[in-house]
């Protein structure tokens, strides 16, 4: 049997070493907290990432709401003179081809034989839900060069002040070679498309009536002017990569053949036609802009070797 006193004290003693456990741990939490305090007025924590990321998601959202929105109230303008404008025999791209071959003699070689398509809608919403995708699509297109502001605020702070003074215009650039590709995809590579799958005949005895269906039209438009642009977007891809040191001019002149293969295929993935002729009006341009990706490149290696040079 423990005595009264002893058992007092140890009660006591007890009792002081929780308290001062407990103290410890208080302030052992208020310090976390202060220098986690300390660490926020420095640097953003893992949770202000993400409320910065909302903010530019609901921002660009916004932009992409307010394009769409003007072209929903313009829809019939937009969609007899952007939308089915590939399918009609007086678009622009078919007379310049066709004064284009006469202006060299060539006669009615590039001359396309005459479309006027007519489309058909099977669904009961076919034609409002078509409108708010040719809505959104248009929306997305107009407000590009913003989303990609938006995505540069989002990176910016986490770029360096000497990589900062290397991206001088890269917003300029991104929509630059962006629309090129959507402007080459919608006048020259969706009217031949359009033509050459028209004027395609099978058998000969004439049972056939093409009438394709209007949703199956839109997303052979959307994936020949979206596809375009994002395939131009090449050389700036090239620019990043070498950048950061994932790729070399020599190693793009090494797989150069391989590399052909490649945007073959890419050409055959954008182009929903299976002829040669509309292939070859992707993979040309892209091959292009290959060779351009090595000179980029090139040039980014050579100034990453003279600052090399001027650290060692």
């Amino acid at each position: 049997m423990i005595p009264h006193n002893i058992s007092f004290f140890v009660r006591f003693a007890t009792s002081i070493f929780i308290a001062l456990a407990i103290e410890s741990q208080r302030k052992s939490f208020f310090k976390r907290i202060r220098g986690q305090q300390e660490t926020d007025d420095t640097e953003m924590s893992f949770v202000d990432h993400l409320e910065a990321l909302r903010w530019h998601i609901v921002r660009s959202v916004f932009a992409v709401l307010i394009f769409a929105i003007l072209i929903f109230l313009n829809i019939d303008w937009i969609y007899d003179h952007v939308i089915i404008g590939p399918t009609q025999s007086d678009f622009i791209s078919y007379r310049m081809f066709c004064a284009l071959s006469h202006k060299l003699g060539m006669g009615d070689s590039l001359c396309m034989p005459p479309i006027n398509m007519r489309l058909q809608v099977t669904e009961v919403s076919g034609t409002f839900m078509t409108s708010i995708s040719i809505a959104v699509v248009g929306g997305v297109l107009a407000a590009f060069p913003y989303l990609c502001w938006e995505v540069w605020r989002f990176i910016k702070p986490a770029l360096k002040e000497e990589e900062l003074k290397h991206t001088t215009g890269i917003i300029f650039w991104v929509s630059f070679f962006f629309f090129i590709g959507a402007a080459f995809g919608y006048f020259m590579l969706a009217p031949f498309t359009f033509n050459f799958l028209y004027n395609y005949t099978l058998g000969t005895r004439q049972m056939l009536e093409y009438k394709p269906m209007l949703g199956d039209y839109m997303d052979s438009l959307i994936d020949i002017t979206l596809g375009s642009g994002i395939a131009f977007e090449l050389p700036m891809a090239s620019w990043v990569l070498a950048r950061i040191g994932l790729l070399t001019a020599g190693f793009l002149r090494t797989y150069r053949k391989y590399a052909y293969i490649a945007l073959l295929v890419i050409a055959a993935i954008i182009t929903p036609s299976p002829d040669w002729g509309s292939q070859m009006i992707v993979c040309l341009p892209l091959i292009f802009l290959y060779e351009i990706s090595i000179i980029i490149a090139a040039r980014v290696n050579k100034n990453a070797e003279k600052k090399w040079e001027e650290w060692s």
